[in-house]
């Protein structure tokens, strides 16, 4: 059985509260883009893993495709081993929520493959234990999210009616780091509000508050950003921590711009 699990971008992300339990509330929006790994597993003697594509770092043991598989087994035995191979393809550590699709998409394939029937509830439900953003990737529709990420309601945003630029300058953000930088408040315009007026006025109204410690720490962000813009994109944000840039730009009218080599590009028209 082979999936491809898709990536995420941030449209629009705000700390809003530092929590008891050390994690913080925010709010954003999560809005799937067809950047894709794949993931594929087979019945097999014993559980294996191995990948391909980009290098994924690690202990094949503490991969998030083998924990969603452990947390299955742990509570529906009819989950047997399985031999996993994922081709990663979304860049790692980009703001992306490559790692989270992946931990998703292998929920969903293990509750297809062994007939678990398991509620899309119960599936989201699995899939937080992973991680903050893995969530969003059961539904897998535009969702407006808070808490740590995992509380979401759909929201209606199509945004096929335009093309997007993923650049991603192989620039590692911590996570951790960046959230240290920043002190926590509600955003000047409410998201949910703003994410429903048109694309042309989000430049003024949506933004994330990671960019400003990021692009100080990275300017040549901060210049990717500017260069997004000065090339027609309609909107231009990082996605999450960083450091992914996104451009939003009319249908088919990204332009041929020469990107340095070492940076990972993608468009979606």
């Amino acid at each position: 059985m082979v999936v491809f699990p898709n990536c995420k971008i941030n449209l629009g992300l705000y700390v809003t509260n530092k929590r008891p339990d050390g994690f913080h509330d925010l709010e954003t929006v999560f809005y799937p883009v067809q950047v894709q790994d794949a993931l594929e597993i087979l019945t097999a003697p014993a559980l294996q893993f191995t990948s391909t594509g980009i290098a994924v770092p690690g202990n094949s043991a503490d991969n998030l495709c083998i924990r969603a598989f452990e947390l299955l087994q742990r509570d529906y035995p009819a989950v047997q081993p399985v031999q996993v191979h994922l081709h990663k393809h979304i860049p790692i550590g980009a703001g992306l929520g490559g790692g989270s699709a992946d931990a998703a998409f292998m929920l969903k394939l293990l509750d297809n493959k062994f007939q678990l029937g398991l509620s899309e509830e119960q599936l989201i439900g699995y899939a937080a234990q992973l991680g903050s953003d893995c969530a969003f990737f059961i539904p897998n529709k535009p969702c407006f999210a808070v808490g740590r990420g995992e509380i979401l309601a759909p929201l209606s945003l199509d945004l096929s009616g335009y093309s997007l630029l993923l650049i991603y300058p192989g620039i590692h953000v911590n996570t951790g780091w960046a959230f240290k930088q920043l002190t926590p408040a509600a955003p000047l315009h409410a998201l949910k509000t703003a994410i429903q007026q048109p694309v042309e006025q989000w430049k003024d109204i949506v933004s994330n508050d990671f960019e400003a410690p990021v692009f100080a720490a990275h300017p040549e962000l901060a210049k990717i950003k500017e260069e997004l813009y000065g090339s027609g994109a309609i909107y231009a944000t990082m996605s999450g921590s960083g450091s992914t840039m996104v451009g939003i730009y009319p249908k088919n009218k990204i332009p041929a711009i020469e990107w340095d080599k070492a940076f990972s590009v993608f468009q979606i028209k």
